[in-house]
């Protein structure tokens, strides 16, 4: 007893020495941080900005940092991450940004910085730190082709050395979520494309087939908000490394890191952003949106679906408009009447695959009150489906892909057309002198039959000249290009090639394809293709990409829903999507990259991330 009650004495004699139990706690100025340091500098901060699980900071401590060089250790036959960080990216993040981390893994981290402190200054080399992180969590969809998350499988079937380094941004559509998902339409006025609500993810993977960054996109969305939720769309790095993208009724920016640089609502006039969001050298953007109220010649007023390209400035104000019903044809119906309707880009309905548009069904609904995401003629429904814009610099101009006229047109500021790729059938008077004449390597007229709808290319599968159908993506290859001459990549999906169904759905087949413009001459060479060797196990009927990379010199191919196939007879789908990255040196015939994705419905579009851009 006697010691008991000295023990307790004592302790309190130490207490009432003590100002305040607050101070005993960490000071006169509040809590006292404590956070494990494992290097000389600070803490680690996991997740900073809670969207990109894969990534940390390693807080500075108080020091000046400089000279950092960032080393994520890979795991036995993996693949290194290396990155140096500018001086101002670090008082960005308030310390080293980490970039690249494995999931469910304990991660080695090698760090090199210098260290200033009151004018001293001091060298640390390899210093070495410890991360966990937990497994990618991405919410299913309940699609039964999802069953990996976001892959089940990745499979690298070749990689040549000039490509270990690359890391690969992959943007995924897995689907409706039940209950979530379409729970509102647009009807005052009617039509719009708000139904594009569904799941989607961006991962960025390494030449390994590892996951090494993941964007938590469900802490973006809010399902029962009409105005926050939507398809990720149009991801494009930026020349700061941030990524641009957008969804539903935003267009946004955020880094690497998941830091948010931006997050607006689209300008009133204007709904439904999807598939492309394109920078412009003076910093603006450019974005495939639709029009929110819009007269039609008939009086009603709709909305207006997937053909409207705004510029916005970097405040966000509208500095220009294109209406692509005012500058091109929205009554053409050539392609329209011959898509496989099962498949109309991201609208997949595997009871229609096979079937077509008669001219009786395409009559009705012009005639109808049927408007929305469907395809049809005329404002107010899908007939243009534009998928991406590109800006030509040259001449101030963008350069459209129209996936339902399947042509890519030139618009200048003025609102005028400069040139057409595509068919040549059943474009009216006004836009025959804008149709381009195909020419082989020799500069002699190609001969194309039916009025340019079929060329030799539409059934030799050995080469040949012919135009894209249902195509996705249509970009300038700057490096290659000038003011007379503009070099093309095209993916060409290849649905109602030759403006017809084939007899057997297993006859289409897809390409890669990259055009040479005589802008001048109003002539187009075809100088490059893949795709047609590989026939319909490499058929992408929906999504997809083709883009040059000047780093390597190199064109990434992207055929994003390979192997998706249908029963007709029984309206069931039978193939699963396989997504394939090709990347391919400038010319080569076959890839230098081979990865191919499994268990995921259908993946959209991907592109290789520069790290020297995000962090330098």
């Amino acid at each position: 007893m006697k010691l008991s009650k000295i023990v307790c004495t004592a302790l309190l004699a130490n207490l009432i020495m003590l100002p305040s139990a607050s101070l005993a706690v960490g000071g006169a100025s509040g809590a006292r941080v404590d956070w494990q340091v494992q290097g000389q500098i600070g803490a680690i901060k996991v997740n900073p900005y809670g969207l990109a699980p894969l990534t940390a900071v390693i807080l500075d401590g108080g020091y000046k940092l400089d000279d950092v060089e960032v080393t994520i250790m890979p795991k036995p036959n993996g693949q290194e991450i290396k990155y140096k960080v500018d001086k101002n990216k670090l008082k960005n993040y308030g310390g080293i940004p980490i970039f690249g981390l494995y999931p469910s893994y304990l991660n080695t981290i090698k760090v090199s910085y210098t260290k200033s402190f009151f004018g001293k200054s001091q060298k640390v080399q390899n210093e070495i730190y410890k991360i966990a992180t937990s497994g990618v969590s991405i919410m299913p969809s309940g699609n039964t082709l999802q069953r990996g998350v976001p892959f089940e499988k990745i499979e690298v079937i070749k990689v040549d050395k000039e490509f270990k380094d690359r890391l690969y941004l992959i943007n995924n559509t897995p689907g409706k979520f039940t209950g979530t998902s379409s729970k509102a339409i647009w009807n005052n006025p009617s039509g719009g494309a708000l139904e594009w609500d569904e799941s989607s993810n961006a991962v960025i993977i390494d030449t390994k087939g590892e996951i090494r960054w993941y964007l938590d996109s469900d802490k973006l969305m809010d399902f029962d908000n009409i105005y926050n939720r939507g398809i990720m769309m149009g991801f494009r790095q930026n020349t700061d490394g941030a990524l641009s993208f957008g969804f539903g009724q935003r267009y946004v920016k955020y880094d690497l890191m998941g830091r948010k640089i931006f997050n607006r609502l689209l300008p009133s006039s204007y709904i439904d952003f999807s598939h492309s969001m394109d920078e412009m050298p003076n910093g603006n953007y450019l974005l495939r949106v639709a029009l929110a109220n819009v007269k039609r010649p008939d009086n009603k007023n709709v909305r207006s679906v997937r053909d409207v390209i705004i510029e916005v400035d970097k405040n966000g104000n509208v500095v220009d408009e294109w209406r692509l019903f005012e500058i091109l044809d929205p009554y053409r119906a050539n392609v329209i009447k011959v898509l496989d309707q099962g498949a109309v880009c991201l609208n997949i309905d595997v009871s229609k695959a096979g079937h077509t548009l008669s001219d009786e069904e395409l009559a009705k609904m012009d005639t109808s009150d049927m408007f929305g995401d469907i395809a049809g003629t005329g404002v107010g429904r899908n007939w243009a489906h534009v998928n991406s814009v590109d800006y030509d610099p040259s001449d101030d101009s963008i350069i459209i892909s129209s996936r339902h006229q399947s042509a890519i047109v030139k618009i200048g500021r003025d609102k005028k057309i400069k040139w057409i790729l595509g068919a040549h059938k059943g474009w009216n008077a006004k836009y025959k002198n804008f149709l381009l004449q195909p020419i082989d390597k020799n500069g002699k007229k190609i001969i194309c039959d039916d009025e340019y709808s079929k060329c030799p290319g539409y059934k030799n599968k050995d080469g040949g000249f012919d135009f894209t159908w249902t195509q996705h993506t249509a970009f300038r290859i700057d490096e290659k290009s000038n003011k007379r001459y503009v070099y093309l990549s095209v993916f060409d999906n290849g649905d109602a090639r030759g403006l017809t169904q084939p007899p057997f759905a297993t006859m289409k087949y897809s390409r890669a394809v990259v055009y040479k413009i005589d802008q001048q001459n109003k002539t187009i060479e075809q100088i490059w293709e893949y795709g047609k060797q590989r026939a319909n196990e490499w058929f992408s009927p929906i999504t997809s990409l083709a883009e040059f990379h000047k780093d390597k010199n190199s064109l990434l191919v992207f055929s994003a829903s390979a192997g998706m196939s249908f029963d007709l007879s029984k309206g069931i789908a039978i193939g699963e999507p396989k997504p394939e990255i090709d990347e391919f040196k400038w010319g080569a015939k076959e890839p230098s990259v081979q990865i191919r994705m499994f268990g995921t419905s259908s993946s959209y579009q991907a592109m290789p991330i520069d790290l020297n851009k995000a962090f330098n």
